[in-house]
């Protein structure tokens, strides 16, 4: 299925333009009201930062398979090192994503993804649930970033841009459909014919935090959960990503270096009968550092049917649905999309 019917199901629920347009944070030295969060000072600090730590696990341990069931059960996420994607693509994808951010923000509003489209420059798309705007800016790709790079650089150097993202989103579907294998024999279902598929919906999200005056009222982005099946996330060298963990509380997740963050999104919790949590997170920003991260966002084909994996003795927690459709209801009601497949 190519990443063009992910467009598609994103072009059904277009976003008001009054949500669409960044601020041009550079101008700014106070934190305007728009994006003051209250109770938000809490932000910097994780209540658990010196207890847990999200687990890292190594991909080419003799024990991996264990290790990432683990890890998707008890955690939601984990960091992953022998990955093998190559370090100065990573490095390289990180220094185009800046390169593209520092741009003026009038050039960057020549990219701005339309109010039906799914790729090009933007703030996030859970906006409109929130009373507040965040910190951040992003730019979305799904294929060939090549008509939206035309438009940010109209004459000359997009291409090293265009050839670098392809080459990462190629890379980084290679090991999402090898995490993907390892995941689903973890829950012993590898020989199920229902959740095979051929094809997939993906997309690579590059995120903007720059620095803030007031780290402490802003917000860089809101406590969502991911619709993916998996999401592989590349953060640069700063903090600023938090995972909520039940009985917990936040925890930061502290960059590792060379490795990448996994998380659970919520079409691999319902596949998993509810078994592994689809990880609500949060990102906050400080004030001496511009923070950069790409959400690599791995899912079925949108027309499969996503179906409850359900063990001899179990019921199942969820209805079947489409990926289609539960894009359709994350687009309309966010942290309620999940209590309305719920089997009462």
């Amino acid at each position: 299925m190519s990443s063009s019917t992910l467009s598609e199901a994103y072009r059904d629920h277009p976003l008001h333009l009054h949500h669409i347009i960044p601020i041009d944070f550079n101008s700014l030295r106070s934190v305007p009201e728009s994006h003051l969060w209250p109770n938000s000072d809490d932000l910097s600090l994780s209540s658990s930062d010196n207890e847990l730590s999200v687990p890292v696990i190594d991909l080419e341990d003799p024990k991996v398979t264990q290790l990432l069931g683990h890890a998707c059960e008890k955690w939601g996420v984990f960091q992953l090192i022998n990955h093998g994607i190559p370090s100065n693509l990573l490095k390289e994808a990180e220094s185009q994503a800046r390169r593209l951010f520092s741009l003026p923000a009038r050039q960057k509003l020549k990219a701005l993804r339309a109010p039906g489209g799914a790729t090009g420059y933007g703030i996030a798309r859970i906006t409109p649930f929130f009373d507040k705007y965040m910190w951040h800016e992003g730019f979305t790709i799904m294929g060939s970033p090549l008509e939206h790079a035309k438009e940010l650089w109209p004459n000359y150097n997009h291409g090293r841009f265009c050839d670098v993202m392809e080459t990462y989103q190629k890379k980084m579907k290679i090991l999402a459909e090898r995490l993907k294998k390892l995941i689903f024999k973890s829950l012993d279902i590898s020989d199920q014919e229902d959740i095979n598929w051929t094809g997939s919906s993906t997309a690579l999200q590059l995120n903007s935090y720059p620095s803030c005056p007031d780290p402490n009222r802003a917000l860089g982005l809101a406590p969502h959960t991911d619709t993916s099946l998996l999401t592989i996330l590349h953060q640069s060298a700063v903090s600023g990503l938090q995972i909520f963990k039940e009985g917990v509380g936040w925890i930061s997740v502290q960059p590792v270096a060379g490795a990448l963050v996994v998380n659970i999104g919520d079409l691999l919790h319902i596949l998993s009968n509810a078994r592994f949590p689809n990880v609500l997170h949060r990102v906050f920003v400080n004030q001496n550092w511009h923070r950069l991260s790409m959400a690599y966002f791995y899912s079925p084909p949108t027309d499969f049917n996503v179906v409850p994996i359900v063990k001899s003795g179990q019921v199942s927690r969820y209805q079947s649905v489409t990926v289609k459709e539960f894009i359709s209801l994350k687009a309309k009601s966010l942290e309620k999309a999940l209590s309305s497949i719920e089997n009462i």
